[in-house]
């Protein structure tokens, strides 16, 4: 046992090292993760680590909006990114939010000051952006992988951005984006929200569901395509979450492209949507967990109720003993030795 153990963690150790270290090697570099993919006519997405952002351009006038900024590391990228598809000196119309958890507006601060440009979010994610309230903790309970075990390390705490922010019309409408509508995809975020172009059927998720096991760092790393519902250890209020993929998949999409994972498309996805829906109380709410029996409770003002925490922490202390807890902490150094110098990681 003792045996079996050593040889899982050593191979998880393995994968990771070669994944993220392979990248200080001079002229190595992993150009799946150093340059942005093409989702559909006039929208574009990178990966930063874990997470997705997107650039989605407007036909009318040329102009562009990017839709969340990612991590900490992010910005650089993103502003490459915006050097190639749309030339020197390219700033977008604003930027719109799908929500504010960390790993979607890590480099919303930097670039929106440095472009000088709007920040677009639901009235309900306003708490979240101008420094009024915190998310509530997140899950480690939930089970499924590394990324659970990780979220305890994950931050909560709002940022403040109070001087940039504009609220979205409840019409559905969205600014510089005229072919686009937004729907309130809450469940995962209070105002998460996601955006579907119809001519198309083209659907920015967010993290109302994805398109990788989240849960997973070998499913992160390796970006293995599987339609899932929101990533466990954030989600406050399955019930809502569940009616938001409802919403979703009625819109029967063509494309969608998620906050983690790669772009999904046709027949099969719908069909994996659809599977998605009708199982979803056994195949995405945990079977235990803080919020997965009584949810968490937003209004305007931020989180007014969280329910008390159920967590064993005899077992917990087992967990993190573990070999794959060992991994996973080795995956959470990487990262944060990511965000201290970007320019290590994909160029």
């Amino acid at each position: 046992m003792v045996l079996y153990a050593d040889f899982e963690y050593r191979q998880q150790k393995n994968i990771i090292n070669k994944y993220f270290f392979m990248n200080n090697v001079p002229g190595n570099k992993i150009k799946h993760d150093s340059k942005y993919f093409e989702v559909a006519d006039g929208v574009w997405g990178m990966k930063d680590i874990f997470v997705n952002f997107y650039m989605v351009s407007n036909p009318t006038d040329n102009s562009w909006v990017l839709i969340d900024a990612g991590l900490k590391s992010s910005a650089t990228k993103i502003k490459k990114m915006a050097f190639e598809i749309f030339g020197e000196g390219a700033k977008p119309f604003c930027i719109i939010l799908t929500h504010a958890h960390f790993d979607h507006v890590g480099s919303l601060k930097k670039l929106a000051e440095e472009w000088n440009v709007p920040v677009y979010a639901h009235y309900l994610e306003m708490p979240y952006l101008t420094g009024k309230s915190s998310y509530p903790p997140p899950d480690p309970t939930v089970g499924g992988g590394i990324m659970p075990l990780m979220s305890f390390a994950f931050p909560i705490n709002p940022i403040n951005l109070w001087n940039r922010l504009s609220v979205l019309n409840e019409d559905g409408n969205l600014p510089g984006l005229p072919e686009w509508k937004y729907l309130h995809t809450p469940g995962h975020a209070p105002g998460h929200i996601s955006l579907y172009r119809e001519k198309d059927g083209v659907l920015i998720a967010g993290d109302a569901f994805i398109t990788t096991d989240q849960q997973s760092a070998l499913s992160i790393l390796f970006q293995t395509k599987k339609l899932m519902g929101p990533p466990k250890y954030f989600t406050y209020d399955w019930e809502l979450a569940k009616q938001s993929v409802k919403e979703l998949m009625e819109l029967e999409p063509e494309i969608v492209a998620t906050g983690h994972g790669k772009p999904m498309r046709g027949t099969e996805m719908r069909k994996s949507l659809h599977n998605l829906f009708n199982n979803f109380n056994d195949k995405s709410v945990p079977m235990g967990g803080r919020y997965s029996e009584e949810p968490a409770v937003a209004d305007a003002t931020g989180f007014v109720y969280i329910p008390p925490s159920a967590v064993n922490k005899r077992a917990v202390a087992l967990k993190l003993l573990s070999p794959t807890a060992v991994a996973a902490t080795i995956f959470l150094l990487l990262i944060k030795k990511q965000k201290k110098n970007p320019h290590s990681y994909g160029y």
